[in-house]
């Protein structure tokens, strides 16, 4: 018993997808790394036929069964596995025959691995920009500090009224300087933290949009009730959110879209890899809306200080966001195409909150 409870949660705690197949090619154990690939638990597929969640050409089906008469193990590259919501993925899976249990097939999902590697690539990219900011910022802000108060100094000595006027801009203007880089800097106090439930955070967000657009664009709420609350700082994440979901209001109201729509869905994923870190649980938090999407040349880029693709904008938004998701070790990933621009934003639901400080 201790064997199997031993081999149970080694098998728990893979990041590889783990199926076992009976003689008649049906799923008869998957572990949660399984279950999260296709979007589906045991309890659903268990006894399902292959055909409903793997898509082999006949010639694959003989070589699973001759693999199972044999006991033969191989290998498949690039194969084609669909999850329960319909979604088509590729994948690479082995398959060992277990004597006298049927057909073990580890899969490994190549658009993960691409994931991860991505993922990777925004984390270095956004952190090396983090480091330049800070860099740049106490560059600027000294110096502003020495010209604002000799302004004043200044200020004090003129007689002649008129002529402070100019001073007065001086130290407005340096006043102005110091607020942009904070603000680049993003969050600059200790987080408070708390027990946070995301779906309140997301409700006041919506609370503020349907004010601030008017009631003009429907916003359509998905949310998933089995996530628990977790150790986070409220005010920072409605932050976080707040600027994603205004940035869609903004780009729908532009853009003058038909029908504006944001849909801002949760869902608890489990074994997911952050950049490096695993994680057993993790909150998904999506915010989608049908505008126009973001343009190609801006899409590698829109986590970056002062990056922007509307007039008026500071560019600030998406950065901030993005950092506040990050020191709750979390990630914010975009993808885009005419008619849907979807933001995701995942955040580890375990974490040692000592380490948000």
């Amino acid at each position: 018993m201790f064997r199997q409870q031993s081999h149970k949660q080694i098998l728990d705690n893979l990041t590889s997808s783990v199926l076992l197949l009976d003689e008649s090619l049906c799923i008869q154990y998957m572990n949660p790394a399984a279950e999260m690939l296709l979007e589906a638990t045991l309890r659903r597929l268990k006894s399902r036929p292959i055909e409903e969640w793997l898509s082999p050409s006949e010639e694959e089906l003989k070589v699973l069964r001759e693999s199972f008469d044999s006991g033969h193990p191989y290998s498949k590259r690039e194969a084609r596995l669909i999850t329960q919501s319909g979604q088509e993925l590729i994948v690479d899976y082995s398959v060992n025959p277990v004597p006298q249990s049927g057909l073990l097939l580890e899969i490994q999902a190549r658009d993960r691995l691409i994931r991860i590697e991505r993922e990777e690539e925004i984390l270095t990219r956004h952190a090396t920009a983090r480091t330049l900011v800070r860099g740049l910022a106490h560059e600027i802000k000294n110096p502003l500090g020495g010209i604002r108060g000799a302004a004043q100094l200044l200020e004090r000595e003129l007689e002649d009224e008129s002529l402070h006027e100019y001073t007065r801009i001086i130290i407005e203007e340096a006043d102005r300087l110091r607020n942009l880089v904070d603000r680049l800097l993003g969050p600059h106090k200790l987080p408070n933290i708390e027990l946070v439930n995301i779906h309140a955070i997301l409700e006041r967000v919506c609370s503020l949009i349907q004010v601030e657009s008017g009631g003009q664009i429907r916003l359509v709420r998905d949310y998933d009730p089995s996530i628990p609350e977790f150790e986070g700082d409220s005010e920072q994440l409605i932050q976080a959110t707040l600027n994603i979901t205004r940035n869609a209001m903004e780009a729908l109201q532009e853009a003058k879209t038909p029908e504006p729509q944001i849909v801002l869905r949760t869902r608890a994923l489990r074994q997911i890899t952050l950049g490096t870190e695993r994680h057993r649980l993790v909150c998904s938090v999506e915010i989608i809306d049908n505008g126009p999407g973001i343009p190609s040349d801006l899409l590698t880029s829109i986590f970056y200080p002062m990056v922007t693709g509307r007039a008026d904008g500071s560019g600030l938004g998406l950065s901030i966001a993005q950092s506040i998701v990050n020191r709750h070790h979390g990630l914010i990933e975009c993808n885009t195409e005419p008619g849907e621009t979807r933001f995701q934003l995942f955040i580890p639901l375990e974490q040692n909150h000592e380490n948000l400080r």
